[in-house]
């Protein structure tokens, strides 16, 4: 029975630490990736579809799961104002086959 346990805490765990879980902080230095959001789909490197819940999050394939809190997130970002500032730009899609990275050079950033 106990080996069982284990065995499934290990593949929560794993399967848990796959989910692009994003949460989106206040301040600038608190954040892993400073994202800017483009108006046009071709200016963004990566295309991002908001799932509802946490099981549908992909990984690093652009479907976002906002957490409520830090310590649930694989990531940390801020949305900046000004395009120059930004680590990447995002461009929020309204369906989930069209998420996905546009520019592949930028994906390390989401690891």
């Amino acid at each position: 029975m106990k080996y069982i346990a284990t065995i499934l805490t290990l593949l929560f765990c794993f399967l848990s630490a796959k989910a692009q879980k994003i949460f989106s902080v206040d301040y600038e230095n608190q954040a892993d990736v400073k994202v800017f959001v483009v108006n046009y789909e071709n200016q963004a490197d990566l295309k991002v579809y908001k799932v509802k819940y946490e099981n549908q999050a992909g990984s690093n394939d652009g479907k976002w799961f906002f957490t409520n809190y830090s310590n649930q997130a694989k990531k940390k970002i801020y949305f900046v104002r000004y395009e120059n500032q930004a680590d990447l730009k995002v461009y929020f899609v309204n369906y989930e086959n069209q998420a996905g990275w546009r520019n592949s050079s930028k994906q390390h950033l989401l690891y």
